[in-house]
């Protein structure tokens, strides 16, 4: 897969919110490939995160390719400031067509030993900050009668992928089916809620924080511990999970809700 996005109108005219869109290091993590790709399909990316300049990147490389995108920093644990980010989307662009959820992290630690504050953490994290934005975009989506959610999941929310973060686990496990039931409720009324289940990507973040907690620093070993995982033999990266994201997020997949798109090449379809 080549560094460079491709274009296209699969998404013109279409009002986009990405949160997460920031990077904890150069390279396609998962909000950053997804702000990057939707802009190069021609959706108006309002990009959000708690830390402008963790979007730099993110803002260069949608303007280098001649797309629109406005930042906005939002701590989405809290539901004036979401509240108040939603606001100025519409104020923005008088609309959101299209709300991706990619604000997430892990923490290590199995059900006795992770600390209570750093469970409670983890849910408003990973699956609060899903919850407000959901709160505060739907209305506006049932107004128009159209709108498509995409939360990002993640394989540990389905099964063992090697080490307990059981606050990490049941919170991507949580976003799956908060999605399922909002996309019921939500099906008559024209909007659309998909899940999208990353596995084990080689993101930023694998280099700057991931390597340190589970193998004392060493990239090299941690890295060939979630290679031996995966049947296809190579790690994905952000990229792909953004393509998972453009289909969803498209009229292509008018008649998918409700469900859950497995991008981990193959790893949770294996016995062992």
């Amino acid at each position: 897969m080549t560094d460079t996005l491709p274009k296209s109108d699969r998404l013109k005219g279409k009002i986009a919110i990405v949160t997460g869109a920031g990077c904890v290091g150069s390279g396609w993590g998962n909000g950053r490939a997804v702000a990057v790709l939707f802009a190069m399909a021609g959706a108006k990316v309002f990009a959000v995160d708690r830390d402008l300049g963790a979007m730099e990147e993110t803002l260069q490389r949608i303007r280098d390719a001649g797309g629109e995108v406005t930042p906005y920093a939002c701590d989405v644990t809290n539901t004036q400031a979401v509240a108040a980010m939603v606001a100025a989307c519409k104020e923005t662009y008088g609309t959101v067509d299209i709300l991706v959820n990619n604000v997430g992290g892990s923490a290590a630690g199995g059900a006795v030993a992770l600390a209570e504050e750093k469970f409670d953490a983890q849910i408003a994290l990973n699956l609060g900050s899903v919850f407000l934005t959901c709160k505060h975009v739907l209305p506006l989506m049932e107004a128009q009668g159209s709108g498509s959610i995409i939360n990002t999941a993640s394989t540990s929310g389905i099964r063992w992928t090697g080490s307990a973060q059981v606050a990490y686990a049941a919170s991507k496990a949580g976003i799956i089916q908060l999605s399922r039931v909002t996309a019921v409720e939500y099906a008559p009324k024209g909007i659309r809620v998909n899940t999208v289940v990353p596995g084990q990507l080689h993101t930023p973040m694998v280099e700057v924080r991931l390597a340190g907690q589970r193998t004392g620093g060493d990239v090299s070993k941690l890295l060939d511990t979630r290679l031996a995982r995966i049947p296809l033999g190579f790690m994905g990266d952000g990229r792909d999970t953004a393509y998972a994201a453009l289909y969803l997020a498209s009229d292509e997949s008018r008649f998918v809700t409700g469900t859950e798109i497995i991008v981990d090449g193959g790893m949770t379809a294996r016995c062992d």
